[in-house]
This record gives structure tokens, C-alpha cells and sequence, in this order.
């Protein structure tokens, strides 16, 4: 089995609703999420004083998931955040396990 961690980068008003499709995944078994500071992107994006920051406001999210079951989750998101702009990118996972 090949594990995957997908990180999902969205803006904080997605924040619920991703969380709420993640947490209804049977694909996905263990996910963080936090609020960070997103550097980057279109300026056009951000709010008067975001631009002044130089940063946005946003969530990202990180799931351990089978490789096998990557591709299908993010054909979900696809169809459930069409045009949200949610960012995603893949990584695998060297190794895991509780200590």
C-alpha cells in the first residue's frame, strides 16, 4: 500500500464545506486543517489590506490517503468546488505510524 499526503490550499469561507466532504470521505482516514497566512496567487485575489501584507487569509489541509484513492477524492472536489479556486498538490509518504 502507497500512502499519499494531499494538501489542499483553499480560501477560509470553503473552510466548512471541504471539511465536511473530508470528514464524510470513506477514502480519507486522518486530515489536519488550519487557518494560515497564503503567500503568492493574484494580488486581484486578495483584499486592500492583504495587498498591503503581501499575504492572504486561507485554509490548508493535509490528508494521509491510499494512492489508490486520490484521484477518485479529487474528482469529487473537482465537481463539488468547481471554480473555488482550491489549489491541491501531492506528496508521498516516506513513512507513518504512532510512537
Amino acid at each position: 500500500m502507497t500512502d499519499v499526503c494531499l494538501s489542499l490550499l483553499g480560501a477560509p469561507e470553503l473552510e466548512e464545506k471541504l471539511l465536511d466532504h473530508l470528514l464524510m470521505s470513506p477514502a480519507v482516514a486522518t486530515f489536519t486543517s488550519q487557518r494560515i497566512a497564503s503567500h503568492g496567487g493574484h494580488p486581484a485575489d486578495l483584499d486592500p489590506g492583504e495587498q498591503v501584507l503581501g499575504r492572504g487569509e486561507a485554509v490548508l489541509v493535509l490528508a494521509v490517503l491510499d494512492a489508490a484513492d486520490v484521484e477518485r477524492l479529487l474528482m469529487e472536489l473537482r465537481e463539488a468546488f468547481v471554480g473555488s479556486g482550491l489549489r491541491y498538490w501531492q506528496c508521498p509518504v516516506l513513512s507513518q505510524g504512532e510512537l
